[in-house]
């Protein structure tokens, strides 16, 4: 049964009266009458039993009136359920990040998300590290990251969330523990735990800045599969690590004391990325959200 075929039906079947029912859909009654007919032929059934006197639903006819009713509030809904996905009122973005470290940004943004755009699916993709969310941004297995890029290719679009800075976890104890601050040439014989990603890793491309400009090459490098496994590592003296200020705040790290560096490097920027031809209205959406909800800490 199509759309305006629901529509005549239930209009007759309201009418009991094929005159009437023409009338109120605004068309001439033969036709109205040939169009029943097509239905019931090819339904295999009569939906109305007919008299020179009155029409009638038959029994086959008043079981069809509710599945009527709902194709027909169906096709009505459609109209405003793409009016609502033109403007991002509805729809489905998929949001990946890095851990605990950004855990409370991605909280303030999903309650935002919630209250403002309701219809909006936020999906929630956690464990991804920075460049891996930047290849699944442009393969469009998600459609936006928070993360940390010290380079970011042309075809993708950012903004600033917040800054974090660069630390240096040690275990209790070691000889540098007590430091107001660390040199990077005073830790030229450390052995050192690292990310997974190698130079594509933002912490550990800026390790191997440090060590280069302090006149070392780091040695002994272990890697770990998170910043949490870290802590664990460095509090049993397996090594020390260059970490972030939102670790240091997140995650537990029982026998680990952590230091700044002097000089005091630039920050690392957490940003939030997406494609730059992404047409996505919803992610339109997120993206003017998260402008209030996080805002540019460098304004």
């Amino acid at each position: 049964m199509e759309v305006h075929q629901a529509r005549a039906f239930l209009a007759v079947a309201e009418h009991l009266h094929f005159g009437r029912a023409a009338q109120s859909l605004h068309m001439a009654q033969p036709p109205l009458s040939r169009m029943i007919r097509r239905m019931e032929a090819e339904l295999g059934a009569d939906l109305f039993d007919r008299s020179t006197r009155h029409v009638e639903l038959s029994p086959q006819g008043a079981a069809l009136v509710e599945p009527a009713r709902e194709l027909v509030r169906i096709s009505e809904s459609m109209a405003s359920i793409v009016r609502d996905s033109l403007d991002g009122s509805t729809g489905r973005v998929a949001l990946g990040f890095a851990g605990g470290s950004v855990n409370d940004l991605v909280g303030d943004l999903a309650r935002e998300v919630r209250a403002r755009r309701p219809g909006i699916d936020l999906e929630l993709h956690s464990s991804q590290f920075s460049h891996v969310g930047l290849e699944r941004v442009l393969a469009g297995n998600l459609d936006v990251v928070l993360g940390r890029w010290d380079h970011l290719p042309p075809a993708v679009d950012s903004r600033l969330v917040a800054k974090e800075q660069l630390l240096v976890a040690l275990p209790e104890g070691h000889r540098l523990a007590a430091e107001d601050a660390v040199r990077a040439e005073d830790l030229a014989d450390e052995a050192w735990i690292v990310l997974p990603g190698g130079a594509r890793g933002t912490l550990t491309n800026r390790m191997h800045t440090l060590a280069l400009n302090a006149g070392f090459a780091p040695r002994r490098l272990q890697t770990a599969p998170d910043s949490w496994t870290i802590m664990v590592l460095v509090g049993a003296r397996m090594g020390v690590s260059l970490t972030l200020s939102s670790v240091r705040e997140h995650t537990p790290a029982p026998g680990v004391a952590f230091r700044p560096l002097a000089p005091a490097p630039d920050p690392v920027q957490v940003r939030m990325i997406w494609r730059r031809d992404d047409a996505n209205p919803a992610l339109t959406a997120v993206v003017d959200i998260s402008r209030e909800t996080l805002p540019d800490p460098g304004r």
